[in-house]
């Protein structure tokens, strides 16, 4: 018996399975990269299961490509809508094809660490035997509107299916207090059984001091205040708030009051961006007639002519040469459940200005690594006037900042707290598999429908 147990105890080998909808770039993606990477670092066999990742540089990270993750696609057959319609419910059916697949397949696994969709959770624990943990980045069924009784009725059975499934996790981590909050609102019926625990996300620090190579364009190309949104090309993320807070400065001539020229200030915005999503291509095209609407030019990435510059997706020479050249960092979003830029960020001795609610509140200290304010375009221009007209206190909020990450979001933290977790829901050891042919006729099913009404 105490053979057993000190097998699973720290230091024995499990096998991790990582099941994560779309690996391509963003602060979701950036996670679940560094769990894989530090649940391996801690010795665990490890594996991650996508229905998509693309393989082009700048649209998915290094370590998902180079071989240093075991990476295994499964359904990226299955469309991601018809029609633009139907995300969710395509959303899910492709994470249920990924979890027959590990299921048919016999991928073998300790611990399931399961994110974003949690449909496939009740497939791996009865089907698989794993012990499941799911990293709850924020309840999808906040994400969207309810606009019109169509909507709200296509939605109620993703809502309950969401906070059911989502019941059968052994363990909810999730990513601030903020999130742990608007869980416990939300899965009311779950928040008393399945109390979640908090997992700041991290950044691999090592990874932010490597040297990348030459970039196309050098800190010389860019105007001398250069200011830098990094946001997935989003309408949520509220991107069009950075351009207009420009473009108040510009109209009401703010600049004056520092003794400063709009010749020397620009913009860039630069995120992710797949044409597969029309969204993406949608709210590009938004954000640039939205610039030439409040009298700004623009230009796209290498071309650094415009007073905003957009990027879209980028490799992680561009985005080591923006931050190193930026003045600050404007991040956009409100109400965001943590968000992994303004870490980046402070990392890059670069201030941050976003929104006074949700994840920033946690991560920036106002004042002292960054400026938090309303979401209003005369707050944010202030803000980015204020880190202009003052360099000197701009390079002590950087200076400050850095040392913040270092000592609380460090990737040696966040991987001791989840090795902790996979350790302890291993030695619960694994259950016996059951349920299988029924679960598997279901989705099949489901499936075979789907490929019908999509003919």
């Amino acid at each position: 018996r105490r053979t057993m147990q000190q097998q699973r105890g720290r230091g024995a080998s499990r096998q991790v399975v990582f099941v994560h909808p779309d690996l391509g770039i963003g602060g979701a993606e950036r996670l679940v990269v560094d769990a894989a990477l530090a649940a391996k670092a801690a010795g665990h066999r490890v594996v991650v299961v996508t229905s998509h990742h693309p393989k082009e540089d700048g649209k998915s990270f290094v370590e998902t490509r180079d071989g240093t993750l075991d990476v295994r696609v499964r359904g990226d057959w299955l469309p991601r809508h018809v029609c633009g319609k139907g995300h969710v419910l395509f959303a899910i059916l492709r994470s249920l094809y990924a979890s027959a697949c590990i299921v048919m397949e016999g991928v073998d696994a300790d611990v399931f660490f399961v994110d974003q969709v949690s449909a496939c959770v009740p497939v791996l624990r009865w089907c698989a035997g794993g012990r499941v943990l799911f990293y709850c980045h924020h309840p999808d069924l906040l994400l969207t509107d309810r606009r019109g009784w169509l909507k709200k009725l296509y939605r109620m059975p993703m809502d309950w299916f969401e906070q059911v499934t989502t019941g059968y996790s052994d363990v909810v981590v999730v990513n601030s207090q903020y999130t742990k909050s608007v869980y416990d609102a939300t899965f009311t019926a779950i928040k008393d059984r399945l109390v979640p625990d908090v997992l700041y996300p991290s950044i691999n620090l090592s990874n932010y001091d490597k040297d990348y190579g030459p970039c196309e364009v050098s800190p010389d190309d860019c105007r001398k205040h250069m200011l830098l949104s990094i946001n997935r090309f989003e309408r949520k993320k509220d991107i069009g708030l950075a351009i207009r807070a420009l473009a108040f400065i510009k109209q009401h001539g703010l600049l004056d009051e520092v003794k400063e020229s709009m010749d020397d200030v620009q913009l860039v915005i630069a995120g992710g961006y797949d044409v597969r999503v029309a969204e993406n291509v949608e709210h590009y095209k938004e954000l640039n007639q939205a610039a030439h609407d409040s009298g700004l030019s623009t230009s796209d990435f290498p071309n650094m002519d415009g007073d905003v510059v957009f990027l879209r997706s980028f490799t992680e020479a561009q985005r080591s040469m923006l931050l190193s050249a930026c003045r600050c960092v404007v991040y956009t979003p409100s109400n965001e459940h943590f968000g992994i830029v303004p870490i980046e960020a402070m990392y890059a001795r670069r201030p941050v200005i976003a929104v006074n609610n949700g994840g920033p509140l946690e991560s920036v200290k106002n004042g002292q690594t960054g400026l938090l304010c309303e979401a209003t375009d005369e707050a944010f221009a202030r803000a980015m006037v204020q880190v202009i007209g003052h360099p000197k206190a701009a390079r002590e909020m950087g200076e400050a900042g850095r040392q913040h990450v270092i000592d609380r979001f460090s990737l040696q933290a966040f991987s001791r707290q989840l090795d902790d977790s996979i350790v302890r829901l291993a030695a619960h050891g694994r259950r016996r598999p059951t349920g299988l042919y029924v679960v598997l006729a279901i989705i099949f099913a489901v499936l075979g429908l789907l490929i019908v009404l999509t003919k």
